[in-house]
């Protein structure tokens, strides 16, 4: 692939915003989740405008909002760039040292603070396409928070470029930078009258050269258990611990729907939490699937397995309640082919002859973007294993991120 013709800065906007810790709560009410996350969005904020965006401001909710202003004469869609700051709950993001692996040779790499963790060549496939390139890591304690400080470092690169090269033609630009997405709360409060955007595009997905144009759609499960307390020593013929019922009915979850046991366009039913106590008991789920139908057909074998359980229990109850969270961006996005298409044709011009399309076991904020008016499909931003102390990214992988973002713009200006 050829040498880049800009001058970057996403790998040094990178090593900073890693440091800076944003990992967000979904035990916290409050919105932005934590106050940390804002930490980030305020430097964000000064350095758009020392790039020269005078507009750049950070809401009450901990949303970053910014404009570059149209360079043509055309009449040019408002295009919407979107990347989130808050990092996984999943994972310490606290104290993040990032490790710059220089022209990077195939090796496996070993984290200093704690060599158990190894990113290996044979786990990671994606590392066998950056020989030559640099790769950067946390030391071994964290998360690096390339999910989705990548994207944010590719999107502010690229509006540096594209304000101090003129002649990169494009319509008026708006930067969105959310909070707490990774808690599903990343557009909760986004207010789409002043981001005054058409066609939106996330910039969070893995591989470089590739855009998601599907997610999963997604919903929540929480099933209260009610049992039957009793004093244990007179408890024969009389206990029913909800415990024990909450552990058979998650016993009963078959592993042909389960996330360690599925891929590709398969669903999964998936606990994520469980508590409680002898007389009440919580299990908490995510439900995925690609499809609505799908969903209903998992919501209807967690109903079945709920009733089976409790026929052995005849004077406790048990509840089961869905909620909606997202639905398959997909389908939006079918209506509006043009969305995809222009984005496939910058990935060929940023280098990629052949670009993936590929479909997300996941959401974006995207996904709900989506839905709220603003069709907005994934682009790569280099991330890769995202949540875990293992998490790298490529500089070269982000700089061709900022890179499909400029020509992006350019072929939205072409063709208008």
């Amino acid at each position: 692939m050829k040498k880049s013709p800009f001058q970057h800065t996403a790998k040094e906007r990178f090593l900073r915003y890693v440091q800076v810790d944003t990992q967000s709560d979904p035990n916290s009410p409050t919105v932005p989740s934590t106050e940390k996350q804002k930490n980030l969005s305020r430097i964000l904020v000064e350095e758009l405008k020392a790039i020269g965006i005078p507009d750049a401001e950070l809401d009450e909710f901990g949303y970053v909002y910014a404009t570059i202003p149209a360079n043509t004469d055309k009449k040019v869609p408002v295009l919407c760039f979107c990347s989130h700051v808050d990092t996984s709950p999943d994972c310490s993001g606290e104290g993040v040292k990032p490790i710059v692996h220089s022209n990077y040779q195939g090796q496996d790499l070993v984290l200093p603070d704690d060599t158990s963790i190894v990113i290996r060549s044979s786990e990671h496939e994606d590392l066998k396409h950056q020989i030559g390139n640099d790769i950067i890591t946390a030391s071994g304690a964290t998360l690096l928070g390339a999910d989705n400080k990548a994207g944010v470092a590719a999107i502010m690169d690229a509006a540096n470029i594209l304000l101090n090269n003129k002649h990169l033609k494009h319509g008026k630009i708006r930067i969105l930078f959310t909070p707490d997405e990774e808690i599903g709360r990343g557009v909760d409060k986004v207010n789409m009258k002043k981001l005054g955007a058409r066609y939106g595009y996330t910039i969070d997905g893995e591989t470089a050269g590739s855009i998601e144009d599907e997610t999963f759609s997604a919903d929540g499960a929480t099933i209260t258990v009610r049992g039957v307390a009793s004093h244990p020593g007179f408890a024969k013929g009389k206990m029913e611990n909800a415990l024990k019922i909450a552990a058979r009915i998650v016993a009963k979850f078959p592993d042909k729907l389960s996330p360690e046991h599925t891929e590709g366009k398969q669903g999964f039913i998936h606990p994520v939490h469980l508590e409680g106590n002898l007389e009440t008991a919580t299990i908490k789920l995510i439900i995925r699937d690609f499809s609505d139908a799908g969903l209903k057909r998992h919501a209807k074998t967690l109903q079945k397995i709920v009733d089976a359980v409790l026929k052995q229990y005849p004077h406790s109850s048990a509840e089961l309640k869905i909620s909606e969270q997202y639905r398959n961006m997909g389908k939006i996005l079918r209506r509006h082919p043009q969305v995809v298409e222009y984005a496939l044709e910058a990935l060929r011009r940023t280098g990629f002859a052949t670009p993936l399309k590929r479909s997300i076991r996941g959401g974006t904020d995207g996904s709900r973007l989506s839905f709220m008016g603003l069709p907005c499909p994934n682009i790569f931003a280099g991330e890769h294993a995202f949540h875990s102390r293992q998490e790298w990214v490529s500089v070269q992988d982000m700089e061709k991120a900022a890179e499909t973002i400029i020509h992006l713009a350019q072929v939205w200006e072409e063709r208008s």
